[in-house]
């Protein structure tokens, strides 16, 4: 009896104690049967051993407890999710740059015709087929196979406000980041001058009510577009007295900007940048 319990007691404690406490019940009564009341005697070490079992049982949830632990741990041979975005393709990554106007990132080298065909209808949402804007943009697609108009005019949007926005703060972190290095030069000069001046501008950006593609080249790896935007803002310039110099802190000011992106389509940062501006 004292083996099985023993043997119990390692692969289940729970099942050995059980046993182990009816082993001793079982001793209890035979003493009882055999001896007189006043003789009858509870084996001393009953309680001994109960507290050794307790211990036993502590330990082996202890050993549960840590095994527990270590299945459950990692070790480095999991999938994570930098290898699904390996399995994924190529087409799938995300660029890690902020740098606001960019093409999507898009693989389509196993496109089928009528994903192809699919295409050529966006662009000609955006230019009339025949017309030399047509061929420019058919120009972009073949060269970029990434190339989507309409997600081009979001980007190119939000580059405008964020381009008018720091200019008018002063940002030149910011400017830095979408412009080309001669046109940043231009608009840093210019911020140079008016911080001279000790001038400020206040500025609320309202919103481009319209963007449109107005030109597109392809000149060997160099892809160029043109957008008009036209948007609505609220723009003054106070001298160092607080006077309006210029503009006007209670009129919104329809605006008109002609602005050209360029990007090298064989180059691996899908990012455009501004390398004209023109007011209209």
């Amino acid at each position: 009896m004292d083996a099985r319990w023993c043997f119990l007691k390692v692969f289940d404690p729970l099942a050995g104690l059980a046993v182990k406490r009816a082993y001793i019940k079982r001793k209890q009564r035979a003493v009882v049967g055999s001896a007189p009341l006043k003789n009858r005697r509870i084996p001393f070490m009953s309680g001994f051993l109960d507290i050794y079992s307790i211990i036993f049982l502590v330990i082996a949830v202890v050993i549960f407890m840590r095994l527990g632990s270590v299945l459950g741990r990692r070790t480095g041979n999991e999938p994570s999710s930098i290898d699904a975005s390996v399995n994924r393709g190529p087409g799938a990554a995300k660029s890690s740059n902020d740098n606001i106007v960019a093409l999507p990132n898009r693989d389509r080298s196993a496109r089928s015709e009528a994903e192809l065909e699919l295409d050529l209808e966006v662009i000609e949402r955006h230019a009339k087929p025949g017309s030399d804007l047509h061929a420019g943009l058919v120009a972009i697609l073949k060269a970029s196979p990434g190339f989507d108009p309409d997600q081009f005019l979001d980007g190119a949007k939000i580059a405008y406000e964020v381009v008018v926005t720091a200019f008018a703060d002063g940002d030149r972190t910011a400017l830095k980041n979408i412009l080309a290095a001669d046109v940043y030069d231009g608009f840093v000069a210019a911020i140079d001058e008016r911080e001279a001046r000790e001038e400020r501008v206040e500025s609320t950006f309202v919103g481009v009510n319209d963007a449109k593609i107005t030109d597109a080249d392809l000149e060997g790896r160099n892809a160029r577009l043109t957008i008009r935007f036209d948007s609505e803002l609220i723009s003054a310039t106070r001298a160092k007295d607080d006077t309006v110099v210029d503009g006007d802190p209670s009129t919104v000011q329809a605006v008109r900007d002609i602005w050209t992106f360029s990007r090298d389509v064989k180059a691996r940062d899908p990012n455009w940048k501004l390398v004209a501006t023109e007011a209209v």
